[in-house]
């Protein structure tokens, strides 16, 4: 069996529709998927209806931002009750916030020229979640920036125009909203964060305090040594491993569905959580 506990959909800022992802996951081999939108559910409906086409197990599930120490953190719920009130709360709180940095980070746009680019996100984004990825989208149309990837190092990255810092809850807030959707609050690719060990344990602790359960262990394409310094964390806070790809699009095999090393035998399984 493989486990893909961690992609993205065009529901928020992947690229792939919810049921183009599952054929694609069915195709890549994955066993059980989990889709894990940023702040919303919306693609969880038309996922679980491919999923049974495919003959896959879909676990629904949901990435919220927040904060820990000033720094931006993602924490993954899994296997949750899409249709919890406590959660959809959290998800209405968290696209407030997702629309009023969108204003000031197209206001800062304007200023260095960019033309509607408040409209011309929202049109790229359609019914998804707005965010950085669909300004990226528009510079690019626009002939404002070569790729995605020039035009955050360009317009939206740190330091640059459009890095309008976020407004999110605190990461008690999230697991909570988790929890209360009877989901597991998982640590999202917590090596991606640049955290010394020391800084790491910190968040970890913090996290495991508010509620969390599991830690990404396994993020796409990782070095061993990474791997190596999630496993002892686990065993040191007694929480279970999970893992994903991240999958946003197909161009991208760092983080292609299903390609990344299987959990190592010592750790607890995340999906034992729930099986």
């Amino acid at each position: 069996m493989i486990y893909d506990l961690h992609t993205h959909s065009n529901a928020s800022d992947g690229v792939l529709s919810p049921a183009a992802l599952v054929t694609r996951a069915r195709q890549r081999g994955v066993t059980h998927l989990a889709l894990t939108d940023h702040d919303t559910v919306n693609g969880l409906h038309s996922a679980r209806q491919q999923a049974e086409i495919e003959g896959i197990a879909l676990i629904e599930g949901i990435e919220f931002s927040c904060l820990w120490s000033s720094r931006s953190i993602h924490v993954v719920g899994l296997n949750i009750d899409s249709a919890s009130a406590p959660l959809q709360e959290a998800i209405s709180a968290q696209q407030e916030a997702r629309d009023s940095r969108a204003v000031e980070i197209a206001k800062r746009l304007e200023k260095a020229g960019i033309p509607e680019p408040l409209e011309g996100a929202r049109r790229i984004a359609g019914d998804a979640v707005l965010g950085r990825p669909h300004f990226a989208r528009y510079l690019v149309e626009i002939g404002f920036a070569s790729s995605v990837n020039a035009a955050f190092k360009q317009y939206l990255g740190a330091g640059k125009p459009g890095d309008i810092k976020h407004r999110w809850p605190d990461i008690h807030s999230m697991a909570a909203a988790i929890l209360a959707a009877g989901g597991v609050p998982v640590l999202a690719h917590p090596a991606k964060y640049e955290l010394t060990r020391t800084k790491l344990r910190e968040l970890v602790a913090t996290f495991k305090d508010a509620g969390g359960l599991a830690l990404e262990v396994i993020s796409g394409q990782q070095a061993p040594n990474e791997t190596d310094t999630l496993v002892q964390i686990t065993k040191q806070f007694e929480l279970h491993a999970s893992c994903g790809s991240d999958f946003h699009a197909p161009d991208q095999p760092w983080q292609e569905l299903g390609s990344f090393t299987p959990l190592p035998s010592a750790c607890k399984p995340v999906w034992q959580l729930w099986h």
